[in-house]
């Protein structure tokens, strides 16, 4: 069978898993916005008794957070905290699948290149982030929609929304890497959940200092900055695309030549 049909249909039942699970999420979050947005100003009372920093690593924006797009930009960080671990999950799996499950020798003796190996493992992977983006990007538009108390930018959404398709891009690609140089992984979502939360920890600590949110894929888009200009940052985007890029070259490249073992 073509590889990556084969990796699509071994992928299938776990990306309808992580689709439902952040659409579910999403609902969650969003049924509380009408009852939120009647109480908005005991809300943000709420909310000004935490301490600036703490406001910070959470995302919690007081002057935006009674919008529909400012609440959403809050609660995402979630949504894309989850997204993160299905991407670097994913990149994990199939990068160290052959010698997890001992089948390196019977796939690496076909006549087919490691580059078109890898290289379908990891279109197939990319089909599979793009499916749920799609998917729950349209099931948000129309949970919006239901919820809104007053009209929103749908642009600034789109935006906000788009984000979480490239951090789980810039994730995977750091998730190849790091299982194509540590192939003998013995608990995928174990070592996925730990290098994910040690990002969002990094993030957390980051948020106050500019300078250190280039450390992690969860800064690279502030949700104000998007409300605010309805664009990216580009300097973070340009980094963002920028590990994605190095990150799955030297992954072809030391996929190419490492061995492989089988036992």
């Amino acid at each position: 069978m073509n590889i990556f049909l084969y990796e699509l249909k071994s992928n299938r039942k776990s990306t309808l898993i992580w689709t439902l699970a952040l659409i579910s999420l999403m609902i969650l979050f969003m049924s509380m916005f009408p009852s939120i947005s009647k109480e908005i100003d005991e809300f943000k009372k709420l909310l000004e008794g935490f301490p600036e920093g703490v406001r910070k690593a959470l995302g919690i924006q007081i002057e935006s957070i009674g919008s529909l797009n400012g609440y959403y930009s809050y609660f995402f960080l979630y949504i894309t905290l989850c997204g993160a671990i299905q991407a670097m999950n994913l990149a994990i799996s199939i990068s160290s699948k052959e010698i997890r499950e001992k089948t390196a020798d019977f796939l690496l003796t076909k006549p087919v290149t490691r580059t078109r190996i890898l290289s379908s493992k990891v279109l197939a992977a990319l089909v599979s982030l793009i499916f749920t983006n799609i998917v729950y990007v349209v099931s948000a538009v129309i949970v919006a929609n239901l919820v809104k108390e007053e009209a929103f930018s749908l642009n600034i959404f789109l935006l906000i929304s788009t984000t979480l398709l490239i951090t789980q891009f810039i994730m995977f690609a750091l998730g190849m890497i790091i299982a194509v140089v540590w192939s003998r992984v013995k608990s995928v979502l174990t070592l996925s959940l730990g290098i994910v939360f040690a990002f969002f920890i990094i993030g957390m600590v980051a948020a106050t200092e500019e300078a250190g949110r280039y450390f992690t894929p969860f800064k690279y888009f502030d949700y104000t900055y998007i409300i605010n200009h309805a664009a990216y940052e580009w300097s973070f985007l340009v980094v963002g695309m920028t590990i994605i890029a190095v990150a799955l070259v030297f992954s072809f490249i030391i996929y190419n030549k490492k061995d492989i073992h089988t036992v």
